[in-house]
């Protein structure tokens, strides 16, 4: 049951997705009280992990880079362990694997993370061998132009990348002063993995912002999967903070509604649902469009691939986008010495699933998949926003004095984006309490990233 106490705060503040848990750690680190309704039986709104025979299963599993600024300052998320991909990506092309996009002289790691150590790739059970991966690597120019073109993005102001001329990715691809066979090889994609987004029908100022953030960091997941991000958040809170299994029904300014307690005052309101459970609490408020993502999580007798690496397919010759032998990333996954394969399929999943994405794997991995045991199969409609241009990575989040919005959909459909989107709500707050913020100005556009 709730307190008294939990009958009235400053600010109530729907939905305890890390959107939300970032705004109210900014608010409690300013004297703020904060009540956190969440109508799930646990936080994490779509960062939710599933806990399978000892596996540990992510429903969407979006891709993290070290360089996101957010994991560094959100209050809360000092102690999370990041577990990195090898340097690069493995790309599936013309029939071979090979690495390529590795960045030399990365910035941007957390200092506060921690770091697995790159394996090296070797023979495991079929898996590709090192000679075999980098048989057909790309040409030295090609490398060398890749690289110039990935420091020179790394080392661009935010500022200048949102100046751009702004159109479909797609339509821009040809222009970044790499080969053909480059744009085809790497960055198509590279991008649609970061992105979500197999067409690349995304703001091209957006894509230019994750492969900035590509070049200043690495590749990485949570340790203990992606739910670990929330429940840190959550437990840094104050008890009593966050109420999970509380529905609301009903918001405004003052007050908001619930099934199970009735009324509860503040003096602020703040959404930080997704964007379709936000509209419904307030209508009129526009939903976008999203990118379906299905994520399929496999065991193996043994481990197809023994380095940490991340798979992608630039031959586009079946349903994944982007696979891993998860348990080479972050062991805790996996239960003892079993293997973990978690692979993503972008888009509308194709009929006979788990069939299709086996014989691909099997493609990509270059072993039979066949003794292979589906451990569980995720399907979100509505897993990431569209950022179709024109694109606002900046979408307003006060509304009105004691009303304000928070989520991905407000920002950029990243982790960095919805972190950074609650602590703007909570500044907003602030400044209309009459508090000074302490995220403005030039450090705010520089957060994007």
């Amino acid at each position: 049951m709730l307190s008294s106490t939990a009958h009235h705060a400053d600010v109530v503040i729907v939905g305890a997705g890390i959107a939300g848990l970032s705004a109210a750690h900014q608010l409690i680190s300013a004297g703020i009280t904060v009540s956190v309704l969440e109508a799930a039986p646990e936080v994490g709104g779509r960062m939710a992990t599933e806990e399978i025979d000892g596996f540990l299963l992510d429903r969407i599993g979006q891709l993290l880079n070290t360089s996101y600024p957010e994991l560094r300052r959100t209050k809360g998320l000092a102690d999370v362990v990041l577990r990195p991909f090898s340097p690069g990506v493995l790309v599936h092309s013309g029939g071979r694997l090979q690495r390529t996009g590795e960045v030399v002289g990365r910035s941007g790691e957390p200092g506060s993370a921690r770091w697995g150590s790159p394996h090296a790739l070797r023979r495991a059970g079929g898996a590709f061998t090192v000679a075999r991966a980098l048989a057909s690597a790309p040409r030295p120019l090609d490398q060398a132009r890749l690289g110039a073109s990935l420091a020179r993005l790394a080392a661009t102001p935010v500022e200048r990348l949102l100046a751009r001329p702004e159109r479909p990715t797609t339509n821009s691809l040809c222009t970044r002063g790499v080969p053909a066979r480059t744009v085809h090889g790497f960055l198509r994609p590279l991008l649609s993995s970061l992105l979500c987004d197999p067409a690349l029908t995304t703001s091209s100022r957006c894509a230019d912002l994750a492969l900035r953030g590509y070049a200043r960091g690495r590749m990485c997941v949570p340790e203990g999967g992606a739910a670990a991000l929330p429940r840190q958040l959550a437990a840094a809170l104050p008890p009593g903070t966050v109420r999970t299994g509380i529905r609301v029904t009903d918001a405004s300014i003052s007050r908001v509604t619930t099934e199970e307690y009735g009324e509860l005052g503040c003096r602020a309101l703040v959404l930080a649902t997704g964007a379709r459970a936000a509209a419904e609490l307030l209508p009129g408020l526009r939903v976008p469009d999203f990118h379906p993502v299905t994520v399929l999580h496999h065991t193996a007798p043994e481990a197809p691939l023994a380095d940490p690496a991340l798979v992608l397919d630039a031959d586009r010759s079946g349903p994944v986008s982007h696979t891993a032998v998860m348990s080479e990333v972050d062991p805790s996954r996996a239960p003892g010495d079993r293997v973990l394969i978690s692979s993503t399929v972008l888009g509308t999943p194709p009929p006979q699933l788990d069939r299709a994405v086996r014989a691909h794997l099997s493609t990509l991995y270059g072993t039979p998949t066949a003794d292979w045991e589906l451990l569980a199969v995720h399907h979100d409609p509505e897993a990431v926003p569209a950022m179709r241009p024109p694109h606002d990575p900046r979408r307003p989040v006060r509304l009105l004095s004691g009303l304000y919005v928070c989520g991905d959909h407000r920002d950029t459909s990243t982790v960095q984006g919805a972190l950074f989107s609650g602590r703007r709500a909570a500044d907003a707050i602030l400044r209309d309490f009459g508090v000074q913020a302490g995220y403005e100005g030039e450090a705010a556009l520089s957060a994007v990233a």
